[in-house]
């Protein structure tokens, strides 16, 4: 029975000969077959995924080195194109698609020899906060299938979660890894804004869209990056200033949590009590921790809507079954009926809602008023983020209000559930790095939850650094208290 701990660990048995990637996969392809009920994957890619680990340990026996990522399993959002496979992004409208090109991000990991074995579930477009607005049916949560796993990344995130791979991607446009993350008990990271390639994802909201990683381990996450964030010339919003790898030096850091969030009436009290035992503690070992306001909170899940939706209604503009993708059967009398029957049939009622209220903010009369208004926040936003990280190297928050809510809890009201954003849309909209790294379990339904952490644009290496030494610590705690 094979039991994963970490890339390093996972090279070390290779190298020692106790285990095999071709062992390793047919661990993983049982797995999947095992817990499909959980619905985490769209597609399999098994019998290419048992060829590549043979290669590679006919390459090990060689005696060949091993690169970065040698035999590691992952798993990938239906979102991310690898070349020859099909991609559905969760829609009926690409069913059957197949990818023309691989994903610069997913290229690099390939390059070191990662085994890809699948494509996993989400809300379409990465749509939705729950997985629950998939062609394919929710995906669920392994610790209680009655829950949601988050989305839109839900499928990735059980895949870690389940133990069907070592680690995934998703994409995080406004809290789709981190709420996914912390709703399954794992680690969701989210790199800054451009950090790594968009080339291949597909877009959503391109100003905010940003491939993430899930993972059991922050020494997983840190390899994942260092690989992903190479340069790509495909990509032009890249950051030019390469990702800082370099160790830290020891040393008290500035934390502050906003008033605002820790006080608002969403936030459930375990949750809040938690998160502030955690500020009680880092100023106890002599970190500074301060409380300040941050008076735009109201604002920030309406400005994120106005602007995501208007960059999906132009995004998903070109799926109109001309080129690709679904084309009705019914008999059209206009080029316009053909355009409406192909685009009806094919998105699902989350995305038509979306792309509707993204074209009213675009329309004439309601541009000003709503768009404008929108950026304007987004500009504040930036500033105010500025002037934090002045003062401040992290910032402390909640993932999200609850843990996981049962599934069809907020089918009747969208709303509520775009307001469950409330504590991630602002790490996307300011481009800033974010992570939600697993820590507590609730009492009521022992469900986990976790804690957010948020750090300066360029400045991936202190948070990742930060949620290891949280992760470390409380991890230690809990051995601790079962001993």
């Amino acid at each position: 029975m094979f039991s994963y701990f970490s890339i390093k660990d996972f090279h070390t048995r290779l190298q020692q000969g106790t285990i095999t990637c071709s062992n390793v996969v047919n661990h993983y392809l049982n797995e999947i077959e095992h817990k499909k009920n959980l619905n985490a994957f769209t597609e399999i890619f098994a019998n290419e995924a048992i060829e590549k680990a043979a290669e590679l340990d006919k390459k090990r026996a060689a005696g060949e080195p091993l690169k970065k990522l040698h035999g590691v399993v992952i798993a990938i959002k239906d979102v991310i194109c690898y070349k020859d496979h099909h991609i559905t992004a969760a829609s009926g409208i690409l069913k059957g698609f197949t990818s023309l090109y691989t994903a610069s991000a997913l290229q690099f990991l390939i390059d070191e020899d990662a085994i890809i074995i699948g494509a996993c579930n989400c809300d379409e477009f990465a749509m939705g906060s729950t997985n629950e607005n998939s062609v394919y049916g929710p995906a669920l949560n392994a610790l209680d299938p009655s829950k949601v796993p988050g989305g839109s990344s839900g499928g990735s995130a059980v895949a870690v979660q389940a133990g069907m791979c070592m680690v995934s991607l998703g994409s995080d446009t406004g809290g789709s890894v981190r709420q996914p993350a912390d709703y399954c008990g794992i680690i969701g990271f989210k790199p800054g804004y451009g950090r790594i390639s968009r080339y291949g994802l597909i877009a959503y909201a391109s100003s905010f869209d940003q491939i993430g990683i899930f993972g059991t381990n922050m020494d997983d996450i840190e390899l994942m990056i260092s690989i992903m964030s190479k340069p790509d010339d495909n990509d032009s919003t890249m950051l030019q200033a390469p990702l800082n790898t370099a160790v830290k030096e020891e040393k008290a850091l500035r934390y502050c949590l906003f008033k605002q969030v820790m006080e608002h009436p969403s936030l459930n009290n375990e949750i809040k009590e938690k998160i502030n035992s955690i500020a009680e503690q880092l100023s106890h070992n002599g970190h500074k921790v301060d409380f300040i306001d941050f008076d735009l909170l109201d604002y920030i899940v309406s400005a994120y809507y106005v602007l995501t939706t208007a960059e999906a209604s132009s995004n998903l503009s070109r799926y109109d079954g001309v080129r690709f993708g679904h084309r009705s059967l019914e008999t059209a009398d206009s080029i316009d009926t053909f355009y409406k029957n192909n685009r009806s049939e094919g998105f699902g009622l989350e995305v038509k809602r979306r792309i509707m209220l993204g074209t009213f903010v675009l329309s004439s009369g309601y541009y000003d008023a709503y768009f404008s208004k929108a950026q304007q926040v987004r500009n504040m936003l930036v500033e105010n983020v500025k002037n934090i990280f002045s003062q401040y190297d992290v910032i402390l928050m909640p993932t999200s209000p609850t843990t996981a809510p049962t599934i069809g809890d907020n089918k009747k009201d969208p709303v509520a559930t775009y307001l469950a954003d409330i504590f991630t849309v602002f790490a996307n909209l300011t481009g800033i790095p974010a992570i939600s790294i697993p820590l507590f379990h609730h009492s009521k339904d022992n469900m986990p939850f976790g804690l957010q952490l948020m750090a300066n644009s360029g400045d991936e290496v202190t948070l990742l650094q930060t949620s290891k030494k949280l992760l470390k610590q409380y991890r230690q705690a809990e051995v601790t208290a079962l001993s």
